[in-house]
């Protein structure tokens, strides 16, 4: 049985500004985390395809001779450019990504935005390069990367695979 100054020592541990700061502890390594990401890992528009350097551990390529660590992805796609046009824009909107750069006429599609991991928040670059080959099909070049960071755990690879899924529809 509890006596009576036990169960006061007990309601203590429960006052709000013990709550607030068992709170506060588990979320400052986030905000840390979010502050060093806006400091460090600003958006820099990329105008041309990048490629992946060789040592490379966070970044994936696909097409435009430059195949990093993606492979048996078809580099032309049974899909008319318009409808691929369709597609990434539904992609974009689906994955609440930022475009940094869009250039597009009639034959061709180049567009770079940004993507999001879900609960840290790291940016990582897609770059989307699409051009006419013929009237029911369409050429590809993707490129994934992250921004911070030695590796992707293997994030950019699947990430190409889903949006090339996405492209062809």
């Amino acid at each position: 049985m509890l006596d009576g100054n036990a169960m006061t020592s007990e309601r203590s541990l429960l006052t709000r500004s013990n709550v607030l700061l068992v709170v506060g502890t588990l979320v400052a390594p986030w905000l840390l985390c979010q502050a060093y990401i806006l400091t460090t890992a600003g958006d820099e528009p990329f105008e041309t395809m990048p490629e992946c350097d060789a040592n490379s551990r966070n970044c994936a390529h696909l097409g435009g001779g430059a195949d990093f660590r993606m492979e048996a992805l078809s580099l032309i796609i049974d899909v008319p450019l318009i409808e691929v046009r369709e597609h990434l824009d539904a992609y974009i909107e689906s994955n609440n990504a930022d475009v940094l750069v869009e250039e597009q006429d009639e034959n061709s599609t180049y567009i770079h935005f940004v993507e999001r991991t879900s609960f840290w928040r790291f940016p990582d670059d897609v770059v989307v390069a699409a051009s006419v080959v013929d009237s029911t099909s369409t050429q590809i070049e993707l490129h994934s990367q992250s921004r911070l960071g030695q590796g992707d755990l293997g994030v950019n690879p699947d990430r190409l695979e889903g949006l090339h899924a996405a492209l062809v529809g």
